[in-house]
């Protein structure tokens, strides 16, 4: 009967070893850089929605500032730069510009705090953070392709855009509700499907080098918007507004 040799099986063992730590540096870098922009971005938040002169900057006695709209609508700028300027940027670049992305979106989340209450913050904080890491586990260890269940998390996302600017106009408090809990879906779906696709790319990547340090960035930014979203939509559900 015919023995295959164990040398073989014992370096592709090694490869597979291999790859497994490798992926676990790349996944240990997202969730890091994801961390401290996440910290940024709560930090920021804090010291507008704690200082009215700072706060006066984004809204003035007739609304909206000049700055606050650039505040409000940058952001999109950054993500986008970000993505198509990839290939061409250096990794010392796109961590700067995810800084800043990071300290605009903590600019612009300040204004929960003048619509919902601090507990009420702190607490959807809380579920936020169990569902991320319970989806974020999920994705990791799961052995089902997600390939076609992140397309279908993907349609939806693009469907609550559509309602979203449908609702701007019709002001329906019902619709409203309904695109928030798609929202939770959606985004709860994404996460494990990213985290996936993240941890996929590890397997296959090399470490070090500039393109996996790029990587890294993008891969935390994208957790960073799926846990941003899946905030701000539970807080929208759950959270207690301000009399």
């Amino acid at each position: 009967m015919f023995s295959p040799n164990q040398n073989s099986f014992s370096g592709y063992n090694e490869v597979t070893r291999d790859n497994v730590a490798i992926s676990r540096t790349f996944m240990s870098g997202v969730f890091s850089w994801m961390a401290v922009a996440l910290g940024i971005s709560a930090f920021t938040a804090w010291m507008f929605a704690s200082s009215p002169s700072l706060m006066s900057l984004l809204i003035g006695a007739n609304g909206m500032t000049i700055l606050g709209w650039v505040v409000m609508f940058a952001p999109i700028g950054f993500v986008l730069l970000m993505s198509f300027k990839f290939n061409t940027l250096s990794p010392s670049t796109l961590a700067l510009l995810f800084g800043v992305y990071a300290i605009l979106m903590g600019a612009s989340l300040s204004f929960i705090f003048l619509i919902y209450t601090l507990g009420s913050i702190a607490q959807t904080f809380v579920i936020a953070t169990a569902m991320f890491g319970l989806m974020a586990i999920v994705g990791y260890s799961t052995k089902t392709d997600l390939t076609k269940f992140g397309s279908l998390m993907f349609m939806g996302l693009i469907g609550i855009i559509i309602a979203s600017v449908v609702n701007l106009f019709m002001g329906s408090s019902t619709m409203d509700y309904i695109i928030s809990i798609i929202g939770v879906l959606v985004f709860t779906g994404l996460t494990a499907y990213d985290v996936q696709k993240l941890r996929n790319i590890g397997i296959n990547g090399q470490q070090g080098g500039d393109l996996a340090k790029k990587a890294t960035i993008m891969g935390a930014l994208t957790l960073y918007l799926d846990f941003i979203n899946l905030f701000l939509f539970l807080l929208r559900l759950f959270g207690n507004r301000r009399d």
